[in-house]
């Protein structure tokens, strides 16, 4: 059976936008307001972004790096108000317009929507996030541009793990060979590949070092005219932009190899 490309989805964080530093700051603000001395550095936050979701990244560090420092007996609730005060502080940041999507990304959802590709949002960040970035970081009302938007607590296990890949799929009645993954890291590809669905990664700067064998393409952005992309591992070139024509064409090379 043929399959031609339906669908794109899409991660979030460091993949529509380069988020991962204003979640840094978001949560060095809010230990600060809980009167907490920790204090996550670029490195230290590199290194915790191996653990996907807010709430699971303080307990590993907690249980990393401050394995002395004395829980409450309702520690789940503890780190929840946590992680609820660095939205709030990441949403202001958001809302503030700081955070201007990556290269390329408002271009490519406009060019697929317009012919005919059904787009959705498949990560496992807040969606009170999502709804601050899609309000404030392009620039215009793209609301009605996805399909679904799965997000948050959805699924029992987050990335690497597919299962918000597997839920997405279901919810949108799609086979993992219709559809092609944008993301930015090892584990959004580990749980693109898990679930079957071929995946393109645009890299940022706290994921450029990964291994991302197994990608139908590894590229530094997506591309504008005056800024073209670079393509860091892949046989197949865009000429300088990922447009939704060329998806289609990487879509059928990936999954003709699978």
């Amino acid at each position: 059976m043929s399959h031609r490309l339906q669908a794109v989805l899409l991660d979030v964080d460091g993949t529509l936008a380069d988020t991962e530093e204003v979640h840094r700051q978001a949560f060095n603000a809010a230990f600060a307001a809980a009167g907490l001395d920790w204090v996550w550095e670029p490195a230290l936050y590199h290194e915790l972004l191996a653990v996907t979701g807010g709430r699971e990244r303080i307990r590993h560090y907690l249980q990393r790096e401050r394995p002395e420092f004395p829980l409450p007996d309702n520690a789940a609730e503890f780190i929840a108000a946590l992680h609820r005060a660095k939205t709030g502080f990441y949403v202001e940041a958001l809302s503030s317009g700081k955070v201007p999507l990556r290269p390329g990304v408002e271009r490519l959802l406009a060019d697929a929507r317009a012919n005919g590709l059904r787009l959705a949002i498949v990560t496992t960040t807040t969606p009170d996030n999502i709804t601050a970035l899609l309000e404030h970081s392009f620039s215009r009302d793209v609301s009605g541009w996805f399909e679904l938007i799965a997000a948050g607590n959805v699924v029992p296990h987050k990335k690497p793990a597919p299962d918000i890949y597997h839920y997405t799929l279901q919810r949108m009645h799609l086979q993992p060979e219709d559809c092609i993954a944008i993301e930015d890291s090892l584990n959004g590809l580990r749980a693109a590949a898990a679930a079957g669905v071929p995946t393109l990664i645009t890299v940022n700067p706290y994921t450029a070092g990964q291994d991302f064998s197994g990608a139908a393409l590894v590229l530094d952005h997506l591309g504008e005219a005056d800024a073209p992309c670079t393509v860091l591992a892949g046989e197949r070139r865009p000429d300088g932009m990922v447009d939704a024509d060329f998806l289609v064409r990487l879509h059928a090379e990936a999954i003709s190899v699978t």
